[in-house]
């Protein structure tokens, strides 16, 4: 009788320490709402404070300030244009203007159209989460700098 309460005991000890690490390991993964402004604030700072290239390379690198967990900084001109991604170089350079999320939602559309309204805003739309590779929902804070604008996300879970 003894042995059976232990091993209950045991159990639930077991239970109650994974819910706890993996329940905070889980809500540590994303990034939030304002570590989203923050990061971007921070990389307009830094773009006018060492010039477009050297803050569009910053971006851009493997190795940026500018990513952390599943937010990185991503600097489309009011055009379509990518000029820094902080989540595939290879997008560089390119006009995504009528890139579609899984929805069909011309989300770069929107968001330079947007940039062209506002100083800053908000963009619900889909997107791939580089962590879980997986397409989830998200959510852009922008601000417009200049003829562009900068861009952080998070994914909603």
């Amino acid at each position: 009788m003894k042995r059976k309460f232990m091993k209950g005991v045991v159990a639930m000890a077991v239970v109650t320490i994974a819910a706890v690490v993996g329940g905070g390991a889980w809500a540590a993964e994303g990034a939030t709402p304002k570590e989203a402004e923050a990061m971007v604030k921070k990389g307009i700072a830094y773009i006018k404070a060492n010039g477009k290239d050297k803050g569009y390379a910053e971006i851009t690198s493997k190795q940026s300030q500018f990513k952390d967990r599943d937010l990185y900084l991503v600097v489309y001109g009011l055009d379509g244009k990518v000029w820094a991604h902080g989540a595939n170089e290879k997008m560089v350079g390119r006009n995504l203007i009528d890139l579609k999320d899984v929805d069909g939602k011309e989300f770069v559309r929107e968001r330079t159209e947007l940039g062209k309204t506002k100083s800053s805003f908000w963009q619900d739309y889909k997107f791939t989460n580089p962590v879980t590779k997986k397409v989830e929902p998200k959510q852009m804070y922008c601000e417009r700098l200049d003829d562009t604008v900068v861009c952080g996300g998070v994914y909603k879970q």
